[in-house]
């Protein structure tokens, strides 16, 4: 239907009185804000339209400083607002960003030293005050989407009666629920009311649910959340000619109408079982968002503001949004500057990679390395079939990045013909980088790297992508063991992050400088790791499944045992992931384990047995327990409650963790959490896990001392 510019904008009698400026109080909060201006300048619309006012979003910096909006940002908007309000002379305003940003949300810097409710509740109705005005004046308003639009920059436009968007805009996203809070700035009203809600949970509940989804230009117009879509070369000017017209009237911007029945509770209520499927309790910022987006089908604009203010306020004083921020930290700052890392100006260059093996991970890894690094990459393998199955493998990934629109037909040509294999590893003679993926057994890649180094540069960096053996025993028997550094993914390897790498004793730092830039070509969070037993990840998994299937053995019931750390809101339960990992693969991980700390971790009996009777799989198709592999689970006569299973789980995580940073596997931490975030994808809202014990008391019960003692503070 037509929506006239008069109907999309509400009244100015409905704007709350005060002003902006009468917020200014709590901005010494933010006194490391980088001020967003709000620059604007008179341009002539074309067609004779008339004048208009063009406000550019800028911060002084290039694109890898994002525009964001502190108390003083907002500020100079609102001026930017106020100095145009009463003009007579002008038919339209725009707002628009810099080269590359529209405006990625608010500031957080100073969210951590709000101290009262009053503050946090300021900081929200500050953003209300001056984004509503853009609603509010006499002309109508155009949001240009120029570059990358999250948080308050989607909810700029949202106030905006007009909405274009650039097709090379690379990310458009509602992030806040990922983070701990609700998009407060408008989010969870506006938005369900322009699109609907079963679209706008997507943007506000589903994407940021899923490791933070991000959309991208095309589809913020498909959803209708953009009027008109333009290319990037002359995006500015295109909109503008479009804006001329549609003031002139002769483009009337067409919007479906709503449907505020039970479409609406639908959604909501979809919405809902997704949220406690997922996170089972464990994190407020969802249910508040939902509750808030199930309001606002009958609420009036000031009262859906007016609880977003509230929500904000509750969810900024959180424990659970301390910890969503300080995983961001941790995501955004010590993942790109590793502790322990090497000057990166050792590191040698990458002309050529090698892959020893041709099963699932090693194409996984050979597809990667030439997605990322563009160098020419070959596996090799002992079978001629298992290694035609393994570049097929590539290949066939490729067709699919193709049919996806990843990837242009010429960069899926140039893909295909860098990964090549061959039968032996007379191939490798000019590779300067060369990762194992084959069995999971000493003598297995003992051998293969002397048949590596016999080939290679003495220079050439021989990786291993071990999940639990030692990278000092792997290099022992070579000539020049130096070379020879811990290279472990985690699959699937182009979803998480994380490459956890370890420097054996006798590594040098070129060959750890190699790995540590190689990682980030890789777009990989890299952690050094000590050579211990299973390094990080894998080590404190297999004591927290340990946990779970000892209850098993004790007479617990499976599906009780499985369901008792519901409360963390994890990614998956502990036999889901056991099914993921592989029976085989965490029996030879906790065998590893308990041959080196005996004392600690124990060895699964029934998980030996489901192993020895060949069950690769735990849970049947409708992921009930597999009643063949139910009958395996044969335990004795003192089960244990959830609540007892999940107390011991946690004790031994904080009791385990602080063994590890005594002997130094990692250098803090924070190290610890990034590794459970990037790696095995526990929840933002735990702040990977330290931060839980701390705040959870179990910290203090098992060691005696927190693990942050003077507070969540990422890079202290």
């Amino acid at each position: 239907m037509s929506t006239p510019i008069e109907q999309s904008r509400p009244s100015p009698a409905t704007a709350p009185s005060g002003g902006a400026a009468s917020h200014g109080s709590f901005s010494e909060l933010f006194s490391d804000e980088v001020v967003t201006k709000a620059i604007a300048r008179d341009i002539e619309l074309p067609y004779g339209a008339g004048k208009a006012v063009l406000i550019t979003l800028d911060n002084g910096h290039d694109h890898t400083k994002p525009n964001t909006f502190g108390p003083g940002g907002l500020l100079e908007l609102d001026a930017a607002i106020e100095s145009v309000k009463d003009r007579t002379d002008i038919v339209a305003v725009a707002v628009t960003g810099k080269p590359f940003i529209f405006a990625v949300g608010a500031d957080l810097t100073g969210v951590p030293k709000v101290q009262t409710r009053e503050q946090a509740h300021a900081i929200g109705k500050l953003g209300h005050d001056v984004f509503r005005k853009l609603g509010e004046l006499k002309v109508p308003t155009f949001a240009l989407i120029n570059g990358a639009a999250m948080g308050g920059g989607v909810e700029v436009a949202l106030h905006c009666t007009y909405r274009t968007v650039s097709s090379g805009v690379p990310a458009f996203a509602l992030p806040e629920t990922f983070l701990g809070l609700v998009p407060g700035w408008g989010g969870t009203y506006l938005l369900p009311n322009l699109i609907g809600a079963e679209k706008a949970l997507k943007i506000i509940i589903d994407n940021p649910l899923a490791q933070n989804k991000m959309i991208k230009g095309p589809q913020v117009h498909e959803m209708g959340i953009a009027d008109a879509v333009f290319e990037p070369a002359d995006f500015v000017e295109e909109s503008l000619r479009w804006a001329a017209k549609v003031v002139k009237g002769d483009i009337a911007v067409e919007r479906p109408e709503v449907d505020k029945g039970e479409a609406w509770d639908q959604a909501v209520n979809n919405a809902r079982f997704a949220v406690e499927g997922k996170l089972r309790g464990a994190a407020p910022a969802p249910v508040r968002a939902l509750d808030l987006v199930a309001a606002a089908k009958d609420r009036s604009r000031d009262e859906g503001f007016a609880a977003e203010d509230d929500a904000l306020a509750d969810l900024i004083m959180s424990d659970t949004l301390k910890a969503g921020l300080y995983s961001f930290d941790l995501v955004q700052k010590r993942a790109k500057r590793p502790a322990g890392a090497p000057d990166k100006s050792l590191a040698r260059k990458v002309t050529k990679v090698g892959v020893v093996g041709a099963g699932l991970m090693a194409g996984q890894l050979a597809l990667l390395f030439a997605r990322r690094l563009g160098v020419p990459v070959v596996m090799t393998d002992l079978d001629q079939d298992r290694l035609d199955k393994g570049v097929a493998y590539v290949h066939g990934e490729v067709d699919k990045l193709l049919a996806k629109g990843r990837v242009n037909s010429d960069k899926a040509a140039r893909l295909k013909s860098l990964v090549t294999g061959s039968l032996t590893k007379d191939a490798f003679a000019d590779a300067d980088f060369v990762i194992e993926a084959v069995f999971e057994k000493m003598e297995v890649k003992q051998q293969v790297f002397a048949e590596v180094e016999a080939v290679v540069s003495p220079e050439a960096v021989l990786a291993t992508n071990t999940s639990s053996l030692s990278i000092t025993e792997m290099a022992s028997k070579l000539k020049h063991p130096e070379r020879v550094v811990g290279f472990h993914f985690f699959n699937p390897v182009a979803v998480l992050p994380l490459l956890e790498i370890i420097r054996g004793e006798k590594t040098d730092d070129a060959a750890l400088a190699t790995a540590f830039a190689t990682a980030k070509s890789l777009k990989k969070s890299a952690v050094l790791c000590k050579d211990a037993p299973a390094f990080v990840v894998n080590r404190l998994l297999t004591l927290f499944m340990g946990e779970v299937l000892a209850a098993v053995e004790e007479g617990t019931e499976p599906e009780v045992a499985d369901r008792a750390v519901a409360p963390l809101g994890l990614p998956m339960s502990p036999l889901l992931l056991l099914q993921l990992v592989g029976p085989a693969v965490a029996l030879h991980v906790s065998e590893t384990l308990h041959e080196a700390f005996p004392e600690r971790f124990g060895v699964s009996a029934q998980l030996r047995t489901i192993v020895e009777a060949g069950k690769n799989t735990i849970f049947a198709p409708d992921f009930s327990i597999d009643p063949e592999v139910k009958k395996l689970f044969t335990g004795g006569g003192t089960p244990s409650s959830e609540e007892e299973i999940l107390d011991r789980a946690l004790r031994a995580l904080a009791e385990e963790i602080r063994i590890m940073l005594d002997e130094g596997v990692v250098a803090k931490p924070a190290d610890i959490d990034l590794c459970l975030i990037t790696g095995a994808g526990w929840p933002f809202h735990l702040g990977g896990i330290t931060p839980y014990l701390d705040r959870s008391g179990v910290s203090e019960k098992v060691n005696g001392k927190l693990f942050h003692p003077e507070g969540l503070s990422a890079l202290s």
